[in-house]
């Protein structure tokens, strides 16, 4: 459950934005063991880039329309996540559009959590994420990023996770970070994370960004019109 008062805590997204770009933020742990890098520009740029088409717009409008319809998104990211870089942008122009609500928060404290259940040692915004744990596999995972929707009273709708599922990205970044013939395990990690840093770069990433927007609409279509999701 969230509370008025505890979703009036996270950042506007241009709140966000700015402090990403802060000593506070950059401080922090970085992911890849490097440095954490200023993407408060990346992020300004592709959120003024990101356009919703003619049949997500028309199809938003109908969503937000409705009487329980969404109003307000919970956000929960971390800029050094490519998935949050592709998709925070465009939840923001999603928001836009539609007049609603959005607030962010951090996932980590100053170190990258790598537990599977938050700590609230570690995280200020532990108690947030622990409502959106991903289970797989029988595994649990902090996944980011979350999107929550709910209602102008805050009643839960729907939680978006890390990317859209036609996104099979376990598949697409092995296939990316795959050994190639000659090289050595470092020349082999170095050339991985380069070429995929390059892939964020091509149209495909920003397909999965609006191939989130898809989904997001989808499930809320069905949610407001079935009454629930399977």
């Amino acid at each position: 459950m969230v509370t008025a008062e505890r979703f009036a805590q996270g950042m506007t997204f241009d709140q966000y934005v700015k402090f990403v770009g802060t000593p506070e933020n950059l401080k922090r742990e970085g992911s890849f063991s490097m440095p954490r890098k200023d993407y408060s520009d990346f992020l300004r740029k592709a959120f003024e880039a990101a356009r919703l088409t003619d049949a997500q717009r028309e199809a938003w409008q109908w969503i937000v329309s409705q009487p329980n319809g969404p109003a307000k998104v919970l956000v929960i990211s971390e800029e050094w996540s490519s998935d949050c870089r592709r998709d925070v942008p465009m939840l923001a122009r999603l928001a836009a559009e539609g007049g609603l609500e959005m607030r962010i928060f951090p996932r980590d404290g100053h170190k990258i959590s790598s537990l599977a259940v938050p700590d609230p040692k570690e995280s200020p915004n532990a108690d947030l994420m622990a409502q959106f744990l991903r289970r797989r596999d029988g595994q649990t995972f902090q996944s980011i990023p979350i999107a929550a929707f709910y209602t102008k009273s805050l009643e839960h709708l729907y939680t978006y996770m890390e990317f859209p599922q036609i996104y099979r990205k376990d598949r697409v970044v092995s296939a990316i970070r795959a050994p190639k013939p000659g090289e050595s395990k470092d020349d082999t990690a170095k050339r991985g994370l380069s070429d995929f840093f390059a892939f964020q770069q091509t149209p495909f990433f920003r397909l999965y960004a609006a191939a989130a927007v898809d989904e997001i609409i989808a499930m809320l279509h069905e949610r407001l019109r079935v009454g629930a999701l399977a």
